[in-house]
């Protein structure tokens, strides 16, 4: 088990203020121990954004990984101004723009491809500086990945269970390994073990409310991949500066698919399946988090007829056309449920990511890793003030994290409900649609502000980036609470310094 290290005690007679008797550790030595250890349960985006948060705030912090390697899995990630403030805190800002392909529009077509219409965000750049890129997730996985020591990053670690008392943690791994700790994060993804144990424990203990007792809600399966590198000739929709981004929405199949172009000419594709009482138990017999390639390849077939925009010469494009140009190991089907759960923490343990909730979002925002990544800020923020602390203390921080993130996603929970409501032969379904085409384009413009572009947090441990856009950020509690809670740390850092030294000018 790996235990913080202990400086050795003086005797019972000792006098500290003598020159054979000094400190066992110099004043910031003793403050980087007092630090909490914090253990983090997964290696998705919430639990390296986290990762890289701590390293910078130089907090000790392991990541642990299900997986025995790092695999390149997924589609396209579209983020931007949401991020802009901390990328650029961690210096990492210009590198991901590098990487990105920034898009002005997503094109909306029925499943004949007749266009619907555009949702159009070509005047972001004049009102917040700036833009929403796509990225191919595994792009953006090793971007994140880079700024941490692979030394803090445990592969093949399954967690089976974990203990947690006044003292600490402690995490129990299914290879036998055990490691101690502060505080334990679970960002492992909507089958969290974290969660599941968290809320066991609870159960026993009466303290877990019924709505969070229930199976998770079936009610998507997603198929997702990216081609290898195509040539622009025989795919005009990777030409050009802009990202092509375009979805079909099946209101025939109760499907929708997205397909994105990306900075380096390979194509990210998605194809989400809404599920109806009759499908939901087809699937039901594949509950995991990721089903293996068989399921994939069957998958696979039933979409490869699905027509997408983007033929050479106005010839039709399916999406047969990717699915050939992607690596079979590579494509992966997962199944998403839509559920908010309302407990976030108990005792030293709590969640971020999909570890506390889990749902669909419409592909325009990128808004899931969105939400993730600004978890792992508030989060971080949180614990930067932390030392030594007692369940007590943690159970106060926890209570303010989830104050400031439970609204934003319940309110992105109920947003993704009504996105269904675009697919579907019913009545309901034709008005939605007819709504979201006449949609105008000041209200959208209030949408993406309010929903998308407002939230901008930063870290308030890093020196902050001064936003000159238009659209003020939304108020962040952690930001102003944490920095005040940091200068009066700063301030009894000084006098412990001072003592310090008049200690040593008393001993010369």
């Amino acid at each position: 088990m790996a235990h913080a290290p202990q400086g050795p005690s003086p005797g019972p007679s000792a006098n500290l203020s003598t020159p054979e008797m000094c400190l066992p550790f110099t004043p910031e030595e003793i403050e980087q121990l007092s630090k909490p250890r914090v253990l983090i349960a997964g290696g998705g985006l919430a639990g390296l954004t986290l990762a890289i948060l701590l390293h910078r705030a130089n907090i000790p912090f392991l990541v642990f990984e299900r997986a025995k390697e790092i695999k390149p899995l997924g589609s396209a990630i579209v983020l931007g101004t949401g991020v802009a403030p901390v990328f650029q805190q961690l210096g990492i800002w210009e590198e991901y723009t590098r990487i990105g392909k920034y898009y002005l529009q997503m094109g909306i077509f029925d499943e004949n491809l007749k266009h619907s219409y555009d949702m159009k965000i070509d005047w972001l750049k004049r009102v917040v500086q700036s833009r929403e890129y796509v990225v191919s997730r595994p792009e953006l996985y090793n971007l994140l990945l880079s700024q941490i020591p692979r030394n803090r990053i445990h592969l093949g670690k399954r967690i089976l269970s974990f203990k947690q008392d006044n003292d600490g943690v402690l995490l129990q791994c299914s290879d036998n390994s055990n490691y101690v700790g502060d505080i334990l994060v679970g960002a492992d993804g909507a089958y969290s073990a974290v969660r599941q144990h968290l809320y066991k424990t609870m159960k026993v203990d009466k303290t877990l409310p019924a709505s969070d007792d229930v199976p998770l809600p079936f009610s998507c399966v997603c198929l997702v991949g990216q081609t290898d590198a195509l040539d622009p000739e025989e795919f005009p929709a990777l030409h050009g500066e802009t990202c092509s981004f375009n979805t079909v929405l099946g209101s025939s199949n109760m499907c929708t698919w997205t397909t994105f172009t990306t900075k380096s000419n390979t194509i990210c594709w998605m194809v989400i399946q809404f599920l109806t009482k009759e499908t939901s138990k087809e699937n039901d017999s594949f509950r995991n988090s990721q089903w293996g390639p068989e399921a994939a390849e069957a998958m696979a077939k039933e979409v490869r007829h699905f027509k997408v925009p983007g033929g050479k010469d106005g010839k039709v494009l399916t999406l047969g056309a990717y699915l050939d140009r992607t690596p079979k190991n590579l494509i992966t089907k997962v199944m998403l449920e839509e559920i908010v759960f309302s407990t976030w923490y108990g005792g030293r343990t709590v969640l971020i990511g999909d570890g506390k909730r889990r749902f669909y979002m419409n592909p325009t925002g990128g808004v899931g890793a969105l939400m993730a990544m600004h978890d792992a800020v508030t989060l971080a923020n949180w614990i930067s003030t932390l030392r030594l602390p007692s369940v007590s203390d943690l159970e106060d921080v926890f209570k303010e994290y989830r104050a400031e993130r439970y609204p934003v996603v319940k309110e992105a929970f109920e947003r993704s409900q009504l996105f269904t409501k675009n697919l579907g032969k019913n009545m309901l379904s034709l008005f939605v649609r007819a709504c979201m085409k006449r949609l105008p384009a000041w209200l959208w413009r209030k949408l993406v502000i309010k929903n998308i572009i407002a939230a901008r947090p930063q870290a308030s441990f890093l020196p902050l980036v001064h936003d000159t856009a238009k659209v003020k950020p939304q108020p962040q509690p952690s930001l102003l609470k944490t920095m005040a809670l940091h200068k009066e740390m700063a301030k009894k850092n000084e006098k412990i310094y001072g003592m310090f030294q008049l200690n040593d000018l008393s001993n010369t």
